[in-house]
């Protein structure tokens, strides 16, 4: 999508209100824009969704900020796409910055697909463009550097579970949340009993079911043989086809519900967050943010604070066997990245973005957990502060297996994962497409 620009006449008193609003803005560590710049239009492709009330989502949250920037700098405008997280990743992004008409600010996830784009001539580094807001980040803006330069800026960072109904594992007779597989297949057993789909999961995305085979890996790998994957993309070790033995044994008790090869993520309600979301599914595994999705399902903030009173979370269950850290956990962020033609308003507002009063007001929604750390203070939800304190007390957090290799490694590994789903790939085939695809990068 090309950059458009349009002639805005700008009054003085446009433009002194501009400079005064400015000024009375604390906390924000973006260069401001001066009033008498170009007219510009940003155009930003994200995935968050907005609520049906059109307030409370992340969706919402960010049409305000891009509403509230351009009252401080009335020269930028924005148009914004919302796009399915898998469509995303997969399609859109990819195609527009092979097609050089990218958009201006879109989605990025960091590690080895940020690698993959920055060697490929695609991003701005905003290393020198914005350093006070990369410093305010701290350690957490690292996995969205290559080669000590910054080419994105996360505004969220968080780690994966299970998420479940307190009010179904009561109707199953469930007492305290599972510790170990054993424990978890025992109560897939008790909610099949009472009549309860155990869990939800949207194979159709690939993504979703793919992270049972990383959960499984991150358990069965010990964190020396998982950090040296990532560079010698050597999956020689039998602990990656031991996790494909382990993923293969729960698939066979059948946990998850009718016809989820071909359910989707999170689209409607029908999707697997649209069955937690609806009660129609006591479990699904997924990352922090998956809370503000089930509320997008609720039909007014008083069935939204019900559905947030009966969600609770667990860390993934321990193995029985396997060289992994019992406590490890899967996590990783979101994040912006600029195209490299875009404006040099788009690292301004990046830096914007994260600045510790629009992460406050990130924080504040549920489902959210802010990166900045000035706005730790306000994170909304119980569910999200247990994360934060397991975030902090993990052995290893380990980020995302398919943002970690790239696109090539990650994308034959989410095929075959989702091929043992399907019944017709095997642990060895998982092991065997990495190993493949490595050899053609």
């Amino acid at each position: 999508m090309a950059n458009k620009k349009r002639v805005i006449a700008l009054t003085a008193l446009a433009a002194s209100a501009a400079m005064l609003l400015a000024s009375c803005t604390s906390n924000d560590t973006s260069a401001s824009t001066s009033a008498s710049a170009a007219p510009v239009t940003l155009t930003w492709w994200h995935n968050a969704i907005a609520g049906a009330d059109g307030k409370n989502l992340t969706g919402d949250y960010w049409q305000k900020v891009a509403d509230d920037y351009t009252a401080l700098h009335p020269n930028v405008t924005f148009k914004i796409e919302q796009i399915e997280t898998n469509d995303l990743q997969r399609t859109r992004i990819p195609a527009a910055l092979q097609s050089g008409d990218a958009p201006d600010i879109f989605q990025a996830w960091g590690g080895g697909e940020m690698v993959q784009q920055v060697n490929a001539g695609y991003l701005m580094d905003l290393t020198d463009k914005i350093p006070a807001a990369i410093k305010e980040l701290g350690s957490s803006a690292a996995g969205w550097s290559v080669a000590g330069k910054q080419y994105g800026m996360p505004y969220t960072f968080g780690i994966e579970g299970i998420w479940y109904h307190k009010s179904l594992f009561d109707k199953a007779g469930i007492t305290g949340t599972p510790k170990t597989m054993d424990e978890l297949n025992a109560d897939v057993t008790k909610l099949k009993a009472a009549g309860v789909t155990p869990i939800a999961v949207g194979a159709s995305d690939k993504w979703p079911a793919a992270h049972w085979w990383y959960n499984f890996a991150l358990r069965s790998c010990s964190t020396d043989v998982i950090q040296a994957s990532n560079t010698a993309f050597d999956f020689s070790d039998p602990c990656f086809v031991a996790a494909g033995k382990d993923l293969q044994a729960f698939i066979d008790t059948k946990p998850f519900q009718d016809q989820y090869l071909s359910s989707k993520a999170q689209q409607d309600p029908t999707s697997a967050a649209g069955l937690v979301g609806t009660g129609k599914a006591a479990m699904e595994l997924m990352g922090h943010w998956e809370l503000g999705q089930y509320e997008g399902f609720q039909a007014d903030d008083a069935a939204k604070a019900t559905l947030d009173a009966d969600m609770g979370w667990f860390n993934f269950p321990a193995t029985s066997s396997g060289a992994g850290d019992p406590t490890a956990v899967l996590g990783g962020g979101d994040g912006f990245a600029c195209y490299k033609d875009a404006p040099a308003e788009c690292a301004d507002f990046l830096a914007y973005l994260t600045s510790v009063d629009v992460q406050k007001g990130f924080a504040a929604i549920p489902g959210n957990l802010p990166v900045n750390p000035g706005a730790a203070d306000q994170i909304a939800s119980p569910q999200l502060k247990q994360l934060a304190d397991v975030r902090a007390s993990a052995g290893y957090v380990q980020l995302w297996l398919d943002t970690y290799y790239g696109t090539n490694v990650g994308g034959a590994m989410n095929d075959g994962i989702v091929a043992l789903f399907g019944g017709t790939g095997t642990p060895q085939g998982i092991v065997d497409g990495m190993t493949a695809a490595a050899a053609t990068q």
